[in-house]
């Protein structure tokens, strides 16, 4: 929604700039989006009448016509609108002036006929989109008179306003918040019109009043439709409203002004009695924007004895809209349904200024309010209508009345206030004290407890203004705590590695179980007998039921709870927490690019686990005997304190899991998550730091070594020398030649790749080159090896 500042100060008495305002406004809760200047600064742009118009002698749709820009000099003017006449005041372009989008205006020919200067329109001058064809300026515009005299500057904030307060649809809603909150004070005005003896049409009708609590109408004669421009055309396009003719936009003022819509018929155009009533089968209505709709039960419509002639609360019908013969009028102003409105609009796809305000709610004061205003500009546009009484539908709301206990706010928010400065802030906001609490005025429908009253003192003392307080002090983290934290990191990190999470079943089969198997007294049934004695289990039935629908790749883990007899004493039980994870089938998918598919292996599940600790992960031969469901395994150590194993299921026990066809690797690993947990506790939260800014170089190195020479120890020997420089070593092949043809037969070659970078600059390739000799020449003195070159 546009507001328009000096619009706005019309009720509101302020000298706060409209970035200040904005603030203010923003502090009661109305987001202010944009602040907006508009207006018009052009120069050579001056008012001018239309003397004579006369067909151009080479072109069917210009016209040539003389005008008079006040200057005592007569020009001649090419124009190719039709919707002005002569004596008609216009918006002259005169020579040298400059429009926007940087149209220079000169003297020049149209088809052979010279042209002094351009009529214009509104969008043409920037002020507003307007009605189609020249700017018609009222007739006591003085000639000559420039457009920023005519137009002066304006500032529009465009607000954002919540729901539940329609009163803030409306120029004086917003006036009435921000003078509440202390940004100046509010001009009450008053537009009663007296009413009048004349009889108009017959009464309108009713025929459901939960979806028509209130509805009204006034008629008026003698009235003559145009379209010139005014001080209401030019707000309602200074916000972004189109200027129509001076009817609808006094109904549209009214609208931006108050907030209530108002919808104007052609008086003659309606049969009978207007009725309020729901729409019946096979109805439709051609609305005014050249759309037929075809009506449902459930829509709520305004009709005579012809049919449907608006839909109510949305849009009007175009039989029966105001146009330039019309005479006589109906205005309308009503209550309705908030939710029937909000249907109706969301199903045919119709969102009108007026369906917004009536989406929220309305109430017949208000309505009869802005009947009231619109009578006093109908009165001041047109001195000789004839204006007849109000027919009305319904009654007055009765006042809402809220208790409020002055304790219960202290208590409420905390803050020791006074009675009286309780009392003098819900004063602003239109509150009035009685006997039994507060009288509540009639634009506020969201008040209606005890504790928005209390929300509304908070909201004008200002909630920044209540000291904080602390009514509880956290303790001290606990070992639990940071075990709990622990597994969450562990968690995170084994996710950012590609791993899914699954949780199985605690409770499983004897078949599954093993002899140190904790059997339940009074299990649920056989295959919920036990308690299991490890996650992996659970996990291999996982996987066999995903490759059965097709996965290709598998990564996932489990973490939690395991139980297990105790060996000294078999009456004692033991639960423990582990961590077992299981992966196969292809590294990576498929893809269109052609990328070489590869199998997951053991070196992908190690790389895993590295990065669950970096640099506290070590692997070791396994001393203990393998069971029969493992080809091969490696015991884990997490600084050199045992943790679990990582191996590869067997090909007999993988075969019994996989599809026909699939012959991928299964595999596995299971820790201790007490060991990992305690290393945790004790420093490992090292967190990454940030990322490199400066580039890294990379140099491959080829070394021929004895086959018995393991890439481990290469790496201790280069890692010990502490270059500073060197931040990774990375093996990236291995070849060996039985034959010997190539190499030794008694020989491997191993190419490593290691990675430099300096923090603070980026490195020359000769620095590199140097800490290279550095290590090889460590490297001979160590192995007696040969690089190769």
């Amino acid at each position: 929604m546009k507001i328009s500042l000096s619009w706005l100060q019309t009720y509101l008495k302020t000298t706060q700039s409209p970035q200040e305002l904005a603030k203010t406004l923003t502090r009661s809760g109305i987001e202010v989006k944009s602040i907006i200047s508009t207006g018009s600064n052009l120069s050579n742009v001056v008012a001018a009448q239309i003397l004579s118009s006369n067909p151009h002698p080479n072109a069917d749709r210009l016209s040539v016509c003389i005008v008079d820009d006040g200057s005592g000099h007569q020009r001649q003017i090419v124009c190719g609108a039709k919707n002005y006449h002569v004596g008609d005041k216009v918006l002259l372009a005169l020579p040298g002036a400059i429009l926007p989008g940087g149209v220079k205006i000169k003297i020049g020919k149209l088809r052979g006929v010279e042209s002094e200067g351009m009529m214009c329109s509104s969008q043409e001058l920037g002020l507003g989109s307007g009605a189609s064809g020249l700017h018609i300026l009222p007739a006591e515009t003085i000639l000559g008179t420039e457009v920023k005299e005519l137009f002066p500057s304006d500032t529009i904030l465009e607000l954002e306003v919540t729901p539940n307060r329609p009163d803030w649809l409306g120029h004086i809603g917003v006036a009435r918040e921000a003078a509440a909150f202390g940004a100046g004070e509010l001009i009450e005005k008053s537009f009663i019109y007296p009413l009048l003896s004349q009889q108009g049409p017959s009464t309108p009708r009713v025929m459901d009043a939960d979806a028509c609590p209130f509805y009204s109408v006034r008629f008026f004669d003698l009235i003559q439709v145009n379209h010139v421009s005014s001080l209401l055309s030019r707000r309602l396009e200074s916000i972004g409203v189109r200027s129509i003719n001076n009817i609808v936009d006094i109904a549209n003022y009214v609208m931006m002004e108050t907030g209530q819509p108002l919808h104007a018929f052609d008086a003659k155009k309606i049969q009978g009695s207007l009725t309020v009533r729901f729409a019946r089968p096979g109805e439709s209505l051609e609305a005014l924007n050249g759309v037929t709709y075809h009506l449902r039960s459930s829509d709520l419509i305004i009709s005579d004895e012809k049919g449907p002639q608006a839909l109510a609360g949305i849009l009007g019908g175009i039989a029966s809209g105001v146009r330039e013969s019309t005479e006589s009028i109906l205005l309308e102003s009503a209550v309705f349904n908030p939710t029937l409105i909000r249907a109706s609009a969301c199903f045919h796809g119709l969102r009108t200024d007026a369906s917004y305000r009536f989406e929220r709610g309305s109430h017949a004061v208000l309505a009869s309010k802005a009947l009231e205003r619109a009578t006093s500009l109908i009165k001041e546009c047109f001195q000789n209508v004839v204006i007849h009484e109000i027919m009305a539908i319904g009654s007055l709301p009765p006042t809402t009345l809220l208790p409020l206990r002055y304790d219960r706010v202290r208590n409420l928010l905390g803050v020791s206030l006074e009675d009286e400065e309780i009392s003098s802030l819900l004063t602003k906001i239109g509150c009035t004290p009685c006997e039994n609490g507060w009288r509540i005025p009639s634009w506020r429908l969201d008040l209606t407890r005890e504790v928005d009253l209390i929300e509304e003192v908070i909201r004008l003392y200002g909630i920044e203004r209540i000291p904080p307080r602390y009514f509880s002090i956290p303790s001290e983290s606990s070992l639990a705590d940071r075990y709990y934290d622990g597994m969450m990191l562990l968690r995170r990190r084994l996710v950012a590695s590609g791993f899914c999470e699954v949780r199985t079943h605690a409770l499983v089969a004897p078949e599954v179980s093993s002899s140190q198997t904790i059997r339940l007294r009074n299990p649920m049934g056989e295959e919920q007998s036990g308690l299991r004695t490890s996650l992996l289990p659970g996990l291999k039935a996982v996987i066999q039921y995903n490759l059965c629908q097709g996965a290709k790749g598998l990564k996932i883990f489990e973490l939690g709870k395991v139980f297990v007899k105790c060996v000294e004493n078999t009456s004692a039980q033991e639960e423990s927490l582990s961590l077992a994870l299981i992966m196969t089938g292809e590294a990576e998918s498929s893809s269109w690019r052609g990328r070489i598919q590869r199998s997951l292996d053991l070196y992908d599940l190690k790389g895993a686990l590295d990065a669950l600790l970096p640099g506290k992960m070590t692997y070791h031969p396994s001393v203990r005997p393998l069971s029969e469901t493992m080809a091969i395994a490696m015991d884990l150590f997490c600084d050199d304190l045992y943790c679990g194993y990582i191996g590869c299921i067997s090909p007999e026990e993988a075969r019994k899991l996989m599809l026909s066809g699939q012959n991928d690797a299964l595999i596995v690993a299971q820790l201790e998550l007490t060991p990992l947990l305690q290393v945790l506790h004790h420093g490992a939260w090292k967190k990454e730091g940030p990322l490199p800014i400066f580039p890294s170089i990379t140099r491959d190195l080829a070394v021929v070594v004895e086959k018995s020479i393991s890439y481990h120890a290469l790496e201790e020997v280069l890692l010990a020398q502490q270059e500073p420089c060197l931040k990774k070593i990375l093996p990236v092949d291995i070849f060996t030649d039985d034959t010997g043809e190539k190499i030794s037969a008694q020989h491997k070659s191993l190419t490593l790749q290691l990675t430099f970078q300096d923090e603070h600059r980026t490195l020359t390739t000769q620095e590199v080159n140097i800490i290279c000799e550095r290590m090889i020449a460590v490297l001979k003195e160590s192995f007696n090896l040969v690089i190769r070159s």
